[in-house]
């Protein structure tokens, strides 16, 4: 069988599940050379093996193949004398049954918890407890599970356990402090005993666990640039339409004010009487007012 090109960045957790199934089957897969993220990934040769320009991506001597667990499950299928996917059809169920919920429950939870305190994703306070809660709830499942099994299906390793594994070492690699892992004294159990298997080590290389929960990077996303509004071109004045003219009708003038007659009272000499002494005195006296008034009138 020819080899299998892998296209994906350096230490890419997605990655590793089909290069640690490889190395459980039998089958070369090799990283393709000189691949750098961000720049590769946007060609359009790559953007032809996926349209979405994500990785990892399989070029086989039939096509491409994306989307990280159809990745493993095909190079998992490559040799049919491996027992990744069980010895039985019951098996075989379950190791989907378990790669579903390690991708909806695990996967999903601990990047909606990372991913946002890296600057991939706008950070939300609300929705970063949803994930850690929605995250100690599966992982109590899985620790319940796991008090009674080595493995998740039978008693060696499948591809229910690659997949696992893959999605919990981002977890515990960038966000999953001993604080938080010793809750779940199986998971953990468990954990470190695959990615110390061979096959593991081997791709994924020694693994040290988060010491904090790193700080949010608010400006870790690369801004978006701005929009240039775009201002409608004005348009022209429209000439208002030209008006009937009316017909001018001229209003009649008012007429001038006519002269007032004369009061007879003004043609009478101005009068000695000082009217504001004469109050002062009607105010001031207390008796004989008549006598006193008319005296001084």
């Amino acid at each position: 069988m020819a080899a299998l090109i892998l296209h994906s960045g350096d230490g890419n957790k997605n990655a590793f599940k089909a290069l640690i199934a490889a190395e459980y089957c039998g089958v070369k897969v090799l990283l393709a050379k000189n691949f750098e993220m961000g720049v590769t990934n946007k060609t359009p040769e790559f953007i032809k093996m996926n349209p979405l320009g994500k990785v990892p991506v399989l070029e086989t001597p039939d096509g491409a193949v994306f989307e990280s667990n159809a990745i493993a499950r095909y190079v998992a299928r490559s040799k049919g004398d491996n027992l990744l996917f069980g010895d039985s059809l019951i098996q075989y169920g379950r190791v989907e049954q378990w790669i579903d919920f390690a991708t909806t429950e695990v996967d999903s939870n601990i990047a909606r918890w990372l991913y946002p305190r890296l600057g991939f994703l706008p950070f939300v306070p609300a929705s970063e407890e949803i994930s850690i809660a929605g995250l100690k709830r599966s992982l109590g499942a899985l620790n319940t599970y796991l008090a009674s099994y080595t493995f998740l299906v039978g008693d060696s390793v499948t591809l229910a356990d690659i997949v696992m594994t893959c999605n919990l070492y981002s977890g515990f690699a960038g966000i999953l402090t001993k604080d938080f892992t010793s809750q779940f004294p199986h998971v953990e159990r468990y954990f470190w005993t695959m990615v110390n298997q061979p096959n593991f080590k081997k791709i994924i290389g020694d693994v040290k666990q988060a010491e904090a929960v790193p700080a949010v990077r608010r400006n870790a996303a690369p801004a978006k640039p701005k929009e240039v509004k775009k201002t409608a071109p004005k348009e022209a004045k429209k000439a208002a339409p030209k008006e009937t003219p009316k017909p001018v009708v001229e209003e009649p003038e008012e007429e001038a004010p006519k002269p007032k007659p004369k009061n007879p009272l003004d043609l009478l000499p101005p009068s000695k009487m000082v009217l504001d002494d004469w109050k002062r005195l009607y105010s001031n006296t207390k008796s004989n007012f008549h006598e006193v008034a008319i005296k001084e009138a």
